[in-house]
């Protein structure tokens, strides 16, 4: 399956020599984790060289990004600028089929060049989702949200507090209310306060 992000490399493969790819390219969709992601269409940066080896075709370089989600604290909204290195061999066929007859078990998922090409997609996909944090936080010190009225923090006063009455102690409260009146009856009976 071939790509927008497929780079022919007929003139590098099974051969000394290196091919440069500096270009920006929108990203394709589903670049993310739940709660920050590459949004579909935005542009990817890459700087590539794609060198020729003996077992495939080595990819380097850097690749930027802007990703954009939620804080999983406080749910405001963030940009988190991403530089990714990616050093990946995309291997020629001939050798994943050699791995896989010396029983390598990992080598049917390596990355494979097809038709003389390699799909970066897949390469630059890994590189970024999985530096993504899976709990994005918009500073690392977001008190996140009250739990009781699920406003921030960080918009509520200082002294931003709530009162709740447990139903288990209403017997008591009215026990001390009762203690209270017979208390305030018997000083008006005797006219004068008790200690």
């Amino acid at each position: 399956m071939t790509t927008d992000l497929t780079v022919p490399v007929s003139g590098v493969s099974r051969q000394a020599g290196e091919l440069e790819v500096a270009v920006s390219v929108p990203a394709p969709a589903d670049i993310g984790v739940p709660l920050i992601g590459i949004p579909e269409g935005e542009p990817i940066e890459l700087d590539f060289r794609l060198s020729a080896l003996d077992e495939g075709v080595l990819v380097q370089g850097p690749i930027s990004a802007t990703a954009v989600g939620q804080c999983s604290r406080c749910l405001r909204e963030l940009t988190l600028p991403m530089h990714e290195q990616i050093a990946e061999l995309v291997f020629y066929p001939e050798r994943q089929d050699e791995l896989i007859a010396e029983g390598d078990e990992e080598a049917e998922d390596l990355p494979v060049v097809v038709d003389d090409a390699v799909d970066l997609e897949p390469l630059i996909r890994d590189a970024l989702v999985l530096s993504m944090p899976l709990s994005p936080l918009c500073r690392p010190d977001c008190p996140g949200l009250c739990p009781e009225c699920g406003e921030r923090w960080d918009d509520l006063p200082d002294d931003h507090k709530h009162e709740f009455l447990d139903p288990r102690f209403s017997a008591l409260d009215a026990l001390a209310e009762q203690l209270m009146a017979e208390e305030a009856k018997a000083e008006d009976e005797a006219g004068e306060p008790r200690a």
